[in-house]
């Protein structure tokens, strides 16, 4: 059944108003496309491509077609992506204001908190199929490189403040070798092994130059892509209240030099639930904790704030949100 062009306008220009006003479709076009007698009572625009993209303090020229065309892809792509996109700002509202930090006090681009985005989704317990695991997917031989601890009962790379501290470090070894950061993002997915062969077998410059597998490809543009919509979401359609924000849930933090056999049990005494424990403390891999001599920080949330009594207000990029409520 064909949708009538003032119904499809009335449409347009009010339940569906951010098509307008977000991805910039002027009145002229609504006209148009109403009078092609539109048979579905929604459009799907192609978003505008800058350009040039800034990353990490540099505008990186897109205007060459491969360029051009691979930002348009991711960019596209997370922009009709409704609700992975949409979730990834919710959580982000609960997971950067650990990860911010972390990379500004390791001289970490902030940028880099979007390379956790599209790595995990901010998953912190995620485990890919090649075994990387935690918010930064962390292989086990570099998260042991760089410090984090793996054993029966603890994984670190999903503690996400430590999976971070280590992700910098490679970040930092990485710049220290190619002294461009867009080449950092590549080899963080390609490796430094890889992406240093081919910038030598190709003769390149840049990571932007190299003919590489798809996904090493796709990278850093996704990266770019990510941020210019958490950056700009209402203009990409993502319309959000602070009301529908995850919060970030205040804990107290224990030492525990001792082990835990029975970590459901230690859960209980707390009063909290073990999914609880485990929700809170995603690096606790098995149902006791073994210390093995080392001293170790469970998160316990405060029980008032396990819950949404009040609407949720702390906003953590105001960009995120068009109203305080």
């Amino acid at each position: 059944m064909k949708v009538s062009k003032s119904n499809l306008i009335s449409f347009l220009c009010g339940g569906a108003a951010c098509l307008t006003a977000c991805i910039s479709m002027g009145s002229d076009d609504v006209k148009r496309v109403a009078e092609r007698d539109p048979v579905v009572a929604s459009l799907t625009v192609s978003p505008e491509i800058p350009e040039s993209v800034p990353f990490c303090g540099q505008l990186v020229d897109i205007t060459r077609y491969d360029r051009r065309e691979a930002f348009d892809r991711e960019l596209s792509s997370f922009t009709y992506f409704h609700s992975t996109t949409m979730l990834l700002i919710k959580r982000a509202n609960r997971y950067f204001p650990v990860i911010e930090p972390i990379l500004k006090a390791n001289g970490i681009p902030d940028d880099f908190k979007y390379l956790a985005v599209i790595e995990s989704n901010l998953d912190p317990r995620v485990t890919s199929h090649a075994k990387a695991v935690g918010m930064w997917q962390l292989l086990e031989g570099t998260a042991r490189d760089f410090g984090l601890v793996i054993t029966p009962t603890v994984d670190e790379r999903c503690h996400v403040a430590k999976a971070t501290e280590a992700a910098c470090r490679y970040l930092k070894q990485a710049y220290e070798k190619y002294g461009d950061w867009a080449t950092v993002a590549a080899s963080y997915n390609g490796g430094m092994g890889r992406i240093s062969g081919e910038l030598v077998k190709q003769e390149g410059e840049s990571s932007f130059d190299l003919w590489l597998v798809e996904e090493t490809t796709r990278y850093v543009y996704r990266i770019m892509a990510i941020k210019q919509i958490f950056e700009h979401p209402s203009k990409y359609g993502f319309v959000m209240r602070a009301r529908d924000l995850y919060k970030p849930i205040a804990t107290d933090e224990i030492e525990v030099k001792q082990d835990i056999q029975n970590l459901a049990a230690f859960a209980k005494e707390k009063g909290l639930t073990y999914a609880d424990l485990k929700r809170f403390n995603p690096w606790l891999r098995d149902r006791k904790l073994l210390t093995g001599g080392r001293t170790f920080k469970l998160s316990l949330p405060k029980t008032s704030e396990l819950y949404y009594q009040t609407p949720n207000t702390v906003v953590h990029n105001p960009a995120w949100v068009v109203a305080s409520n």
